[in-house]
């Protein structure tokens, strides 16, 4: 077996493992703790960083990088598709595992007791959405799209794409394992789609 694939499967597993523990462990204590800060200007900056994560800001300005310097700076106008396209892919990865896992949002635990997974119910309401967190897919796919094109401001990317991501536990809007899965979602579609099809376009305008 390709080493690659080897690595692949091994991220795979280790993922589903520390999803399932934290299952049983770690999701539903850690929504009730921050349950009892759902108010005030704790509330509202961790809604404020949660916008970060919502796709459009980054499908539209994939777009207009494309767009704008297609003709200017092809190293900006390839990363432009690059980020367009992991947002957009691992975006749609994230809503079709939505449906098929159905798992109850913590706004169900919290009003009315429910906790866990419907599979295969092919729920599309909202409050049966949670894994994985489409927020957390586009904030780490956008993050280690945007180090590649940055990579002096690496450190700066991927912090704030994790901070995106906790501010979905913080909100009680998705469990731990749902910002796990979905991070992981965003990255390796991140990695995958740059290795596949936009490292050597990427390679050959660095210098441009």
């Amino acid at each position: 077996m390709d080493e690659r694939v080897q690595k692949q499967l091994l991220l795979l597993f280790a993922t589903l493992l520390f999803c399932a523990i934290s299952f049983f462990l770690f999701d539903k204590p850690l929504t009730l703790f921050f349950h009892q800060f759902d108010a005030g200007l704790w509330h509202s900056v961790w809604k404020t960083i949660t916008t970060a994560g919502q796709s459009e800001w980054y499908l539209v300005g994939g777009l207009l990088l494309f767009a704008g310097f297609r003709k200017r700076n092809r190293r900006f106008s390839t990363g432009g598709l690059l980020l367009f396209s992991t947002v957009a892919v691992s975006g749609l990865a994230a809503d079709l595992l939505k449906i098929i896992f159905g798992r109850a949002r913590p706004k169900l635990l919290l009003q009315q007791g429910i906790y866990g997974f419907d599979v295969f119910g092919w729920h599309v309401e909202h409050a049966w959405t949670s894994f994985p967190s489409g927020h957390s897919a586009t904030a780490l796919s956008a993050a280690l799209t945007l180090s590649l094109l940055f990579p002096r401001f690496k450190l700066a990317f991927i912090a704030a794409g994790v901070l995106i991501a906790a501010s979905r536990i913080v909100l009680c809007q998705h469990y731990l394992s749902d910002i796990v899965a979905g991070s992981v979602l965003g990255g390796v579609t991140a990695v995958l789609l740059y290795q596949r099809y936009f490292r050597t376009a990427l390679d050959e305008t660095a210098t441009i």
